[in-house]
């Protein structure tokens, strides 16, 4: 159920619901999910579900990560990238696949340690954590081409959209009871915003935790 293989099916049912970033789909094939859930969960690893990883969060199914790449992505080469949210490192890792520098904000230190270990596991690099709010972005580092939030807010943060380069996309969830997948690109005359399909994330949180 860990094999290679198994992630290779994964993928062939990724496309076949739709995927179509090849770049996206090979990330995807190379990480191994099951390292980055409990191991009473690994052999549902590569289902297309989402998973309980502790501390009330989820490791999002691969659709989900797919779809989110796929769109911020959008066919550009993207060289650096902020993620909103570690969690287990999971969709870190498959960000790691598609840019040469990616940076990672979690508000759980327990979940930072976890994920810190499986990606040095699973042999990844080129991702730095922080243990911080990720809700204002890193805006001592900015620009990025891409940033992806792995938790609903109510509202697109201006704070995070400003923290964009020139082209560069902002995927997130947004809303409260009832979320919308939404893509924010930054253009020569601004801003430009999409809402596109339902989706459920847990709730983007302030502040800290241990």
């Amino acid at each position: 159920m860990t094999s290679q293989r198994t992630r290779l099916r994964m993928v062939e049912r990724l496309r076949a619901g739709g995927l179509r970033d090849e770049l996206v789909l090979a990330a995807l094939a190379s990480v191994p999910r099951h390292l980055f859930v409990d191991e009473a969960l690994a052999s549902r690893a590569y289902e297309d579900i989402a998973l309980p990883i502790g501390f009330g969060q989820t490791i999002s199914a691969p659709s989900t990560v797919g779809r989110m790449l796929e769109l911020g992505r959008a066919g550009r080469l993207v060289d650096r990238i902020l993620e909103i949210g570690t969690g287990c490192g999971y969709q870190a890792a498959v960000l790691s696949r598609i840019a040469r520098e990616v940076h990672s904000v979690e508000r759980i230190a327990a979940l930072i340690a976890k994920a810190r270990r499986v990606l040095r596991e699973a042999r990844v690099t080129n991702v730095r954590i922080k243990h911080a709010d990720g809700s204002p972005g890193l805006a001592q580092i900015a620009p990025f081409d891409l940033i992806v939030m792995a938790a609903a807010a109510p509202q697109v943060p201006a704070e995070l959209a400003d923290q964009l380069s020139p082209g560069g996309r902002l995927v997130l969830p947004v809303g409260t009871r009832e979320q919308q997948l939404v893509l924010v690109e930054r253009t020569g005359r601004g801003f430009q915003e999409q809402r596109l399909e339902a989706v459920n994330f847990v709730p983007l949180l302030p502040g800290l935790s241990r």
